[in-house]
């Protein structure tokens, strides 16, 4: 069975994944922890790390039974084909998401548009584009994986 991606409505990621375990559908909705601040208190938050995006287990032939499910809206399509996620790529988000280590990444000598090959952490042996940088994060488009990851730079 394939990892495909749907596109769910905005803010519906952790409501949509529910309801499709509740179904007996394999899903998998990557979360991790934010420090959030109102006006009044902070708070620690689980969000999504792929926003609009939930992750399904299904055989070709059970791909509609998804949108039986309140919030999904369609599929996410590559090439006019659904996108197919590979397992080796949900292993990698779930051991970078549990992995307890920070990893440094230093981009100073790099511009946008650069291709860079990561050498270690979660992502290694990935070649991504950088996209944007600013002082405090930078963009990288992972091409193989379909995806665009932003990380903080440790100072």
């Amino acid at each position: 069975m394939n990892w495909y991606v749907v596109y769910t409505k905005s803010k519906w990621e952790k409501k949509v994944a529910e309801q499709l375990q509740k179904r007996g559908i394999e899903c998998y909705c990557p979360l991790i922890t934010q420090m959030r601040q109102w006006s009044d208190r902070k708070k620690k938050v689980e969000v999504p790390l792929f926003n609009s995006y939930v992750f399904v287990q299904l055989a070709e032939s059970d791909r509609n039974s998804v949108f039986d499910t309140v919030g999904v809206v369609r599929y996410l399509f590559w090439l006019g084909k659904p996108a197919i996620v590979r397992d080796e790529e949900i292993n990698v988000i779930k051991k970078w998401l549990n992995s307890a280590d920070t990893i440094d990444v230093a981009v100073a000598s790099y511009q946008i548009g650069d291709s860079i090959q990561l050498e270690s952490g979660p992502f290694s042996a990935q070649t991504a584009t950088i996209q944007d940088m600013t002082n405090t994060h930078y963009v990288l488009v992972l091409e193989s994986m379909g995806c665009v990851l932003k990380m903080k730079i440790k100072s």
